[in-house]
């Protein structure tokens, strides 16, 4: 298999380039010279928001063209048009957000959508991942692969969640972990995420797949208890009633990451069907073995991991955690 990536320099792009030159496929990879692929792949340089930007793709075939990306879909738009005729399959890493708010638990593919146009500026997130998928479709139809993320983990991550969890857990003491313990999480790790988006277009599947975990593969509390575990132990779990939390103003997501309360964002984010996906072959590794790797990928870096500029660092103030732990 030949391999487009645009992208591959960086998180997901770069968990399924390795994946994919793992498997002995051919890989080039289109960015903007910034930071290094992995090594064994070929590289062409680019500027998707500039004027004559894509001319290093003017020519060259591909079996597969995956595409990561998450701004202005014009950029989407102008890739995959120049590409259609030369590439058999467009696989586009789409996200959850396109549902429209508040998505219903158990909402599937068929789902209500947010509002978005291929030949859209930047306008929100989600507007903006439903105007790169209409622009996938516009060019390849039922040969694009529409992959609907969910929360993301793993190795590579540039947006600081499980990293910010191992380093607080890394450096023990009580720990403010929000509860229910029980609470069931839907994520996935960058890895599967790859291996299944290259399994499935490979298969030549097309259309849009929710890509989390299934309901219930992990709770706060073996994800929170992983975290624990994997940095040494020296971490003292307090799990809090989340009302507490809510009343003290403690942002969900922002300054306890990963964690969302129950309730319309819950049922969005972690209660979604995924009943597609596991069909056509999708499997989940364990918590335990995702955050150590991520532990393991972590302290290479010195504990100091890969920030996105666009995304504010996540995490709670050491000393508001304090407080809220009456210490």
């Amino acid at each position: 298999m030949k391999l487009l990536m645009l992208g591959g320099t960086e998180f997901v792009g770069r968990a399924i380039t390795e994946d994919a030159l793992d498997r002995g496929w051919e890989v080039t990879v289109f960015h903007r010279g910034r930071h290094a692929p992995p090594s064994g792949a070929s590289a062409v340089h680019g500027d998707r928001t500039a004027p004559g930007g894509l001319d290093a793709l003017a020519e060259g075939e591909w079996d597969l063209v995956v595409d990561t990306w998450g701004g202005a879909p014009t950029a989407v738009r102008d890739s995959a048009r120049l590409l259609r005729g030369r590439a058999g399959h467009y696989a586009y890493v789409s996200s959850r957000s396109v549902y429209a708010y508040p998505a219903p638990a158990g909402i599937g593919e068929d789902g209500p959508l947010v509002e978005g146009s291929p030949d859209a500026a930047s306008v929100a997130y989600a507007e903006d991942k439903r105007g790169g998928e209409l622009a996938a479709l516009d060019a390849f139809g039922d040969r694009a692969l529409l992959v609907r993320a969910g929360l993301i983990l793993g190795p590579y991550e540039n947006v600081g969640r499980l990293p910010w969890w191992l380093n607080r857990t890394a450096r023990g003491g009580p720990v403010l972990a929000p509860g229910p313990r029980e609470l069931p999480l839907q994520y996935i790790d960058v890895r599967d995420l790859a291996r299944w988006t290259l399994d499935a277009a490979a298969a030549g599947l097309g259309g849009a797949y929710n890509l989390v975990s299934p309901p219930g593969h992990a709770t706060m509390g073996t994800f929170l208890e992983a975290c624990a575990a994997t940095t040494g132990g020296a971490a003292e779990l307090r799990w809090t009633d989340p009302a507490v939390l809510q009343d003290a103003g403690v942002q969900p997501w922002t300054e306890l990451p990963v964690w969302v309360p129950e309730g319309e964002a819950y049922d969005a984010m972690h209660r979604g069907d995924v009943s597609k996906a596991v069909a056509a072959g999708l499997t989940c590794r364990p918590v335990q073995e995702t955050v150590a790797d991520t532990w393991t990928w972590l302290r290479e870096l010195g504990g100091v991991a890969p920030q996105r500029s666009d995304r504010p660092a996540p995490g709670l103030d050491p000393a508001r955690e304090q407080a809220l732990l009456g210490l």
